[in-house]
């Protein structure tokens, strides 16, 4: 029998297991199954608590939809981070924990998680790409996994699966290609976004780095100060802080918002 539990950070869904004894070693093949939406228990991805290697608190290990293990999740992080105050008693107020992507710093707000990410990288702005045959506007950038943006006057309207897919596969961003996101500015230094996922292969409710990199892209744009706030498709407004160093880079990235527990149970086959 195996215990799992059931999250979500502004609905964007994780199973969540502790592996912390490492006696799980689970294939690409189970992982998919397990976040199968009719055949298993359903969910855009898959977190495993396991012991730190680095010195920090523990270590996150993120697998997309697909089985593929990722870098990291914004979304994701807060889930795990509340998840690891829950299984340390619950008295919590800061944590660390490894991801391919760098040590995260977690800090607890009542129900909600700040996490500071790791810092972004590869900025490029105003690349003219052709998306399905429809010349766009694309920017990108790292922010733990790379996300590609583009800004649009109706988000209610993007064709996000038509044209996410299509930047996703990109040549421009091969061989492993991109997260897609497509952002509608509602006022200065508020954002509203739509994601389609690498490793899910399409939209989802909410994705945490996808924020960070709208987030920063529209500073990059607008001049807009921090804190920039993100609706996301989910319903969900979060926080985008930052700080911009001299050398056109960034410190201090943080997200804040919801890390939810859904539900809880137990397998006894994976």
């Amino acid at each position: 029998m195996v215990s799992f539990w059931k999250m979500n950070g502004a609905g964007n869904d994780f199973v969540v297991l502790d592996n912390r004894d490492n006696s799980l070693s689970l294939t690409g093949e189970q992982i998919a199954r397990l976040c199968h939406r009719q055949r298993g228990i359903g969910a855009d991805g898959l977190l495993a608590v396991e012991p730190a290697e680095r010195g920090a608190d523990f270590r996150m290990r993120y697998y997309n939809a697909d089985g593929g293990e990722a870098e990291m999740c914004g979304n994701g992080a807060r889930c795990f981070a509340r998840f690891v105050n829950s299984i340390s008693g619950g008295d919590l107020t800061k944590t660390t924990f490894e991801t391919m992507a760098g040590v995260i710093e977690a800090e607890f707000q009542g129900d909600q998680v700040r996490i500071q990410l790791s810092t972004p990288h590869g900025l490029a702005l105003d690349q003219r790409l052709d998306l399905d045959g429809v010349p766009h506007t694309v920017h990108s950038l790292n922010t733990g996994v790379p996300h590609a943006v583009v800004f649009v006057d109706e988000l209610a309207a993007a064709e996000v699966r038509r044209f996410g897919s299509s930047m996703r596969y990109h040549p421009h961003f091969a061989p492993k290609g991109t997260n897609a996101n497509f952002a509608q500015v509602i006022a200065p230094g508020q954002i509203a976004i739509r994601t389609y996922e690498r490793g899910v292969e399409d939209e989802t409710l909410a994705c945490g780095t996808g924020m960070v990199a709208c987030a920063l892209i529209h500073h990059e744009l607008s001049g807009a100060p921090s804190p920039v706030r993100v609706r996301v498709a989910g319903g969900d407004t979060l926080e985008v802080g930052f700080t911009k160093t001299d050398t056109a880079g960034y410190s201090a990235v943080t997200l804040l918002g919801p890390a939810d527990f859904t539900f809880a149970g137990t397998l006894e086959t994976i």
